[in-house]
């Protein structure tokens, strides 16, 4: 995830022209775009050798046990990005999920993709493995149903969805009792769109008895 924080960094200039032109921000929004997108990628590094210390504990049991409980990868996990900001939205979604090592399937915006699909090429640079993220741009009504409804998707994260086509996701990831996450951010730039919450969100938590020795 450093490695992907400086990838993109590499890229500052011309993702910064890229935002300019597609979403229509000024040459310091777009900056501090891009900027917020490369501090929120070292945040999510930062969290990933942390997340099993604060999310694992040992369990007190009234017997000769020991009880302990850790976190683990949901597994795949469908992404609904927000339509804006094109670059920061789904960043901010995106990295909570695949830190604890899940893998994603990602909606883009449909109103400003370029700078979610430009992104992909700092993926593809960055030393992430294959098959981790994986995007997709196009028509979220037609789409969604699909992700929703898909028995190999274990969790759905939507962000900044339409009442109606959030809670036609709910009833379809009924199929296979998914997890759904929806998140409804004003400002993607301030520190209540980033955090452990997020990450929590799609880890699931293993607890173990193991019987003490006579």
């Amino acid at each position: 995830l450093y490695r992907m924080a400086e990838m993109l960094e590499g890229r500052l200039d011309a993702m910064q022209a890229l935002l300019g032109r597609t979403s229509g921000l000024t040459p310091a929004k777009a900056r501090g775009e891009v900027r917020a997108a490369i501090d929120r990628i070292v945040h999510y590094a930062g969290w990933a050798d942390k997340v099993t210390a604060l999310l694992s504990s040992v369990n007190p049991v009234a017997s000769s046990y020991f009880d302990f409980s850790l976190p683990e990868p949901t597994g795949v996990v469908g992404v609904v990005c927000p339509e804006s900001p094109g670059l920061l939205g789904v960043v901010s979604h995106v990295l909570p999920v695949i830190v604890t090592g899940n893998s994603a399937v990602v909606l883009l915006s449909e109103r400003d993709p370029l700078p979610a699909l430009e992104w992909a090429e700092v993926l593809a640079t960055s030393d992430l493995p294959g098959g981790v993220v994986n995007l997709l741009s196009g028509q979220k009504r037609e789409m969604l149903p699909h992700l929703a409804r898909h028995m190999d998707v274990n969790a759905l994260a939507l962000a900044g969805l339409a009442s109606d086509l959030a809670t036609a996701a709910r009833q379809d990831a009924a199929v296979n009792v998914k997890r759904v996450a929806t998140y409804a951010f004003d400002d993607y730039a301030a520190d209540s769109a980033q955090g452990l919450a997020l990450i929590r969100d799609f880890v699931e938590i293993k607890t173990t008895w193991h019987p003490v020795g006579w």
